[in-house]
């Protein structure tokens, strides 16, 4: 497939891209994430896409406009971006916004009309661009396939994902953090949906209405970076929510016990998360208010073999003006979310009494988690020196091609190349006036060694070609010229890249040595970041896991303080941000932990070891306490 002219412009097919190019480009959406709040005042849009070429496109788009984005509904939609910029981000071609930017946007279903979906008030569209559309469309049914994540709400199921497609009826504000939506699609949950607690008067739409389509009506609470666009819908507007999540709840009363269905979007842009406002001349829209219309208004909301009150009071409420009631904390039968690695020994101590002592001491408790900081749980990860005790952030991707490129613009020292340790290749790019970029492949036993177990020395690379070669080679330390010997590059990147793992050391307690003392390691079977370090004279930070735990007993409350590396929810700290599955399974554990939207007396109990310490702040004291020896139990994993 070459190039196509339609009109003036003409359209490059994704596999034909280069870095440093400015591009007009067609393709078939397979995956977004909805318009959000980046940083500071720009909106991101986060597009895949691909053509006829079977090449996959992911494009970063950004705007100060939330409209100017790309109005994409779902996969499979056609989208057509002008002035697409080209770069290279870890060897593939990624498309960024340039000075200019516009889009359009199509449905992607065959015979659907084609319509233009954009905020522009001028833009050409000829003929040869409906032929365009429409050989994508034919394309994109045999190779793109449906999503499979719009789901009704009678076909949903307890602990999943999915994007529906429903209209708005009502809306409130809850707290600062969480916003209550409660929307409708025509059809019924297979279990009794949970129902948010509200004064009447905060709730905005026709309640007569809401109270009319009760049986159908679900209620959503959204958080976080999700508010600010849930309070800007409008009543009565049709929309399509990605990546819901639905847990079953039981909720227990004297007389009987039942079971409700709750609808959480949770914070974050994880798998696409978001909300989007459908226009009613959306197919999807058309096909959703014939299932309105056609709606059995009078049909219960429950499924056979589930008991539900009839009375609102059996209904979970978002929120729980006092602690843990104390008859709650007899039951003493029911199951710990974690469990003790050590000191069973110790008897159960209510936080009372802990409140009341003074520090240090371990103490063994039973509470449950009232509230977690930080809420972003991406944001819960820091490295942490065992030395200094110091945390700082995780490096961002941004700062570390920084630092890295600053390191590139050194002229490297040929006097340095080719020594008993390493032999060197140099090699120049294309960028940057033919930057030097030399690998040196370190020896073992004088010989080198196979690429799978080969550990490199690169100098003047950037992050994406590290990147690149970090598939290939065992182990990669950046480097760079010194006086005498090569040196580490700079303790603000790592000194060791392991595949996707990436291992820093502390630039206050390291004491840097040469890179000649990797003699010492030659004869080693393996890079062991460890051994690395200690021969390089670096002391490493290690990824940890920093949260706050407000945890309640019935009796009192209690922060807590969690720092963990992989013991205490069974994940690695260093591969969570790697790792989309374990994010979600980081997810899953807090809220089961704290599910949103619930009484804290339904709150599943948590059996912890803690520490009391003492902490001055200047003139002042205080007591701290730490959450050790405890981990999440097998069977909430």
């Amino acid at each position: 497939m070459s190039s196509v002219s339609v009109a003036n412009y003409t359209y490059t097919p994704l596999n034909q891209l280069k870095g440093g190019t400015v591009v007009n480009v067609y393709g078939v959406v397979k995956f977004f994430k909805p318009p959000y709040l980046s940083k500071g005042t720009d909106y991101c849009s986060v597009v895949t896409i691909a053509d006829q070429t079977n090449v996959k496109l992911t494009c970063l788009l950004f705007s100060g406009n939330y409209e100017a984005l790309p109005q994409i509904y779902k996969v499979g939609d056609i989208v057509r971006f002008h002035r697409l910029k080209i770069q290279v981000y870890k060897n593939e071609p990624q498309g960024i916004t340039s000075s200019g930017f516009a889009s359009l946007t199509f449905e992607g279903t065959l015979g659907a009309p084609v319509l233009p979906r954009t905020s522009s008030k001028y833009f050409h569209f000829t003929d040869a661009d409906h032929k365009m559309v429409e050989a994508l469309r034919i394309w994109a049914s045999t190779h793109i396939p449906p999503s499979s994540t719009l789901v009704q709400l009678y076909d949903v199921q307890p602990m999943q994902y999915f994007d529906l497609t429903c209209q708005l009826l009502g809306k409130a504000q809850v707290d600062g953090a969480s916003f209550l939506l409660k929307v409708w699609d025509g059809t019924r949950t297979p279990f009794p949906s949970w129902r948010v607690l509200i004064e009447n008067e905060v709730l905005e739409g026709d309640l007569s209405h809401i109270r009319r389509l009760q049986n159908l009506t679900v209620d959503i609470l959204v958080y976080d970076n999700h508010v600010q666009v849930a309070k800007s819908l409008k009543v009565g507007s049709f929309l399509r929510i990605y990546s819901l999540h639905t847990k079953l709840q039981s909720v227990s009363s004297e007389s009987q016990a039942s079971l409700s269905l709750e609808f959480h979007l949770h914070g974050g842009t994880s798998y696409g998360r978001g909300i989007t406002v459908l226009p009613e001349s959306n197919s999807d829209v058309e096909q959703l208010k014939k299932d309105l219309q056609s709606a059995d208004l009078a049909a219960p909301q429950h499924s056979d073999g589930i008991c539900q009150s009839d009375h609102e009071d059996s209904f979970l409420t978002l929120s729980s003006s006092g602690s843990v009631s104390l008859c709650e904390v007899e039951r003493c039968q029911q199951l710990s979310a974690t469990i003790l690695t050590d000191h069973h020994y110790l008897e159960k101590t209510p936080l009372c009494a802990i409140l009341k002592q003074k520090a240090p001491q371990q103490y063994r408790i039973r509470a449950k988690l009232r509230s977690y900081k930080p809420k972003g749980l991406f944001q819960s990860v820091k490295l942490y020196c065992p030395k200094c005790h110091s945390l700082q952030e995780v490096p961002h991707e941004n700062d570390l091609d920084i630092i890295l490129r600053d390191g590139a613009s050194k002229t490297p020292d040929t006097k340095l190349q080719n020594t008993p340790l390493y032999d060197s290749e140099v090699w120049s790019t294309e960028d940057q006036g033919g930057r030097k970029v030399v690998t040196h492949f370190v020896k073992r036993n004088g010989v080198l060694p196979l690429s799978s177990v080969c550990l490199i020395l690169i100098e003047g690379g950037t992050l994406g070609e590290i990147c690149k070669l970090s598939s290939e080679f065992h182990s990669i330390i950046p480097v760079k010229s010194g006086p005498e010997d090569l040196e580490l590059l700079d303790l603000s990147v790592p000194f060791l890249i392991q595949g996707r793992l990436y291992h820093y050391g502390c630039k206050q307690c390291s004491s840097l040595k040469p890179i000649q003392n990797l003699n010492s390691l030659v004869g080693e079977t393996s890079w062991i970041p460890s051994s690395v370090a200690e021969a390089l004279g670096i002391v490493p930070l290690q990824h940890v896991f920093v949260m706050t735990f407000t945890l309640d007993d019935g009796t009192g409350v209690l922060e807590a303080y969690l720092m963990d590396s992989d013991r205490f929810f069974q994940i690695p700290a260093s591969e969570v941000l790697l790792d989309d599955n374990l994010q979600r399974s980081m997810d899953l554990i807090m809220d089961m932990f704290c599910p949103p939207g619930t009484k804290i007396d339904v709150y599943p109990w948590m059996e912890c070891v803690i520490r009391s310490y003492n902490v001055t702040n200047g003139a002042e004291q205080q007591i701290c306490y730490q959450i050790f020896d405890t981990t999440v139990a097998e069977d909430v994993t």
